[in-house]
C-alpha cells in the first residue's frame, strides 16, 4: 500500500537522515505522493497515469543513493539499487535488463512473506511449543494386554476341527457361537491417573523451557534435507533469459532427505517454528501480493547511469553503452517481463536514475530515454558548513556511530564542537587537494582520527577521551599536506 504521508511529511522524515539537497527532496516526495494519489483517482483513468521518473545528477557522495534507500522505507515498498553499468545488451555475456525486473519480483516476494510469517508466528510458536514438549516427555502408551502362551490342547483341536467342517458345508451361522477370546483393559482409574500425572510433569518442563532452564538440554530431531543434484544446473549467471527455472525443476524431482540430528532445546524450538509458520503461509496469496506490489509500487534505482552514454570522439560500439539504453527504454516505458512467478507488468514501477556526469551531459542520451526520465534535478556539492551539519543533525550522524561503538567497551568519547569544525575543514580540504568524493571523505577522515582509540580500546575501560580542534589538528594536519601521504590515507 503506498505510503500516505503528504510532500512537506516525506521531507521532514528525509530531514533527518540527508542534510541539503532540497530540489532533490521535493521531487522524491512529489513522486511518492503522487503514486497514493493515483491510487484515489477513479479507475478508468487510473491506468493511464505513469509515474515520472527522475534523474538525480550530483558528484559521488552527495546524497543521491541515500535519498532513494530513504524514500523507500517510508513508501514500504520494493525497492532496488542497480549500476547501469553492470547491464550488457541482450545476446552478449553479462546481465540483461530484464533481471532487474525479476531481482525485485524475488525481493518483494521475500517482503510480503517475512510480513505473512510475522502474522502467523504467535500460532507457530504455540505449536512448536507443544512439539518440544513431546519430544522431552514423549506421551505415555498404554502397555499390551498379556499374551498367554500357546499350547495345543485337545479343545483346541476340536475348535478348528468344527470351523472347518462349518465353513466346507456353507455353514456360517455356528461361527457366531463359538466362544469369543476376551482381553484384560487397563484400569480405567489407573489410566486416568497416569494421564494426570503425565499431564503435570508436561506442565513443569512447559513453564521450565519458557524460564530457559532447559537450554542446555539436547534432543533428537528430524531434519529434512533437499538432496543435492550430482551437477548443479546453470548455478551462475547467465542463462536469466529462461522461463522455466531448471533449478527449482530439480528441486522438486529430487527426494527429499530426512535425518535425526541432536541439537539443543532453543535451536530445536526455532527450526520448528520456522517449520510450522511456513506450512500456514498461504505461497500462492504471497506471490500475488507480491505481484501487485512490485507493479504498483515498486522502485529501482539506477545508479550510473552516467556509464551507459556513449562518450564524444568514440566510434567502436560497445555492449555496455547505448544498447543498453535501447533495451531499458520498454522496461521503462512499460513492458511485461516473464519471471517464475508469472508475467510482471513494469508501466507503473518508478525509476530513479543518478549519476556524477562529469564528462557527459543528460542529453547525451538517446532522446528516447531522455523522454522517459522527465524530472532532472541537480545536487549540490557539499562544503564545509554541510560537513559540520552531516556531523551533528542526522539522526544516524557518524560522531553518534562512534561514541556508540566506544560505549560497548566501556570507554567515553567525547568530540567537542571544535573538534567537529575542523574536522569538516579537513575534509573539505582533501576533498580539495585529492578526488572528490563527497560526504564519504568523512568517513576516512574519522577513521584515521580515532585509529588509535579504536585500536586500544579493550583496554580502556572506564576512561573518557575527549577529542578536541588541537587533537585533531596533531593527528591530520601532516597528512593533509603531504600530498602522497594524503592520497592514500585519506
Amino acid at each position: 500500500m503506498a505510503s500516505t504521508l503528504t510532500p512537506k511529511e516525506i521531507v521532514v522524515e528525509l530531514d533527518k537522515f540527508i542534510v541539503g539537497q532540497d530540489d532533490a527532496k521535493r521531487a522524491v516526495a512529489i513522486a511518492l505522493r503522487n503514486r497514493w494519489r493515483r491510487q484515489q483517482v477513479d479507475p478508468a483513468l487510473r491506468d493511464e497515469i505513469a509515474p515520472k521518473n527522475i534523474i538525480m545528477i550530483g558528484p559521488t557522495g552527495v546524497g543521491k543513493t541515500e535519498i532513494a534507500r530513504r524514500l523507500a522505507k517510508l513508501a514500504r515498498a520494493p525497492f532496488i539499487k542497480l549500476e547501469a553499468s553492470k547491464f550488457t545488451e541482450v545476446g552478449y555475456v553479462g546481465r540483461d535488463v530484464e533481471s532487474m525486473i525479476r531481482d525485485l519480483t524475488e525481493l518483494a516476494i521475500t517482503m510480503v512473506k517475512q510480513e505473512e510469517t510475522k502474522n502467523v508466528r504467535a500460532k507457530a510458536e504455540d505449536l512448536a511449543e507443544e512439539f518440544l514438549l513431546d519430544l522431552l516427555l514423549p506421551p505415555v502408551k498404554a502397555p499390551p494386554p498379556p499374551v498367554e502362551p500357546e499350547t495345543e490342547t485337545d479343545a483346541d483341536d476340536d475348535v478348528v476341527s468344527n470351523v472347518i467342517e462349518m465353513v466346507s458345508e456353507g455353514d456360517f451361522s455356528g461361527l457366531l457361537e463359538m466362544p469369543q477370546a476376551t482381553v484384560e483393559t487397563a484400569d480405567p482409574v489407573i489410566d486416568s491417573a497416569a494421564a494426570e500425572r503425565q499431564q503435570k510433569t508436561r506442565e513443569k518442563l512447559r513453564k521450565l523451557f519458557r524460564q530457559g532452564k532447559l537450554d542446555d538440554r539436547s534432543v533428537d530431531l528430524e531434519i529434512t534435507q533437499q538432496a543435492s543434484p550430482v551437477v548443479e544446473i546453470f548455478s551462475a549467471g547467465g542463462f536469466e533469459e529462461m522461463d522455466i527455472n531448471l533449478k527449482d525443476m530439480f528441486e522438486n524431482i529430487m527426494p527429499k532427505q530426512s535425518k535425526k540430528k541432536k541439537v539443543k532445546v532453543p535451536e530445536a524450538y526455532e527450526i520448528m517454528v520456522e517449520r510450522e509458520a511456513q506450512r500456514m503461509v498461504d505461497m500462492d496469496k504471497v506471490i500475488k501480493e507480491a505481484k501487485s506490489r512490485v507493479e504498483q509500487n515498486g522502485i529501482i534505482f539506477l545508479d550510473e547511469l552516467d556509464k551507459v552514454v556513449a562518450r564524444e570522439g568514440t566510434s567502436t560500439p560497445d555492449v555496455s553503452r547505448e544498447g543498453v539504453q535501447r533495451d531499458l527504454l520498454p522496461i521503462v516505458e512499460g513492458s511485461s517481463v516473464n519471471t517464475k512467478y508469472g508475467i510482471v507488468k513494469t508501466d507503473h514501477i518508478l525509476f530513479i536514475a543518478a549519476g556524477a556526469f562529469h564528462g557527459t551531459k543528460p542529453s547525451d542520451l538517446i532522446p528516447e530515454m531522455q523522454g522517459r526520465f522527465p524530472i532532472r534535478v541537480e545536487l549540490d556539492s557539499l562544503g564545509k558548513d554541510d560537513f559540520i551539519r552531516i556531523l551533528t543533525e542526522p539522526e544516524n550522524a557518524l560522531t553518534r556511530q562512534y561514541v556508540e561503538l566506544m560505549k560497548t567497551e566501556g570507554v567515553t568519547l567525547k568530540i567537542d564542537a571544535g573538534a567537529i569544525e575542523q574536522l569538516a575543514e579537513i575534509a573539505c580540504l582533501a576533498n580539495e587537494k585529492h578526488e572528490n568524493i563527497g560526504a564519504r571523505r568523512l568517513h576516512t577522515v574519522l577513521e584515521c582520527l580515532l585509529d588509535e582509540v579504536s585500536f586500544n580500546a579493550s583496554e580502556m575501560s572506564g576512561v573518557t577521551v575527549n577529542i578536541n580542534a588541537d587533537e585533531v589538528s596533531r593527528k591530520l594536519d601532516d597528512v593533509v599536506e603531504d600530498e602522497d601521504l594524503g592520497r592514500y590515507i585519506l
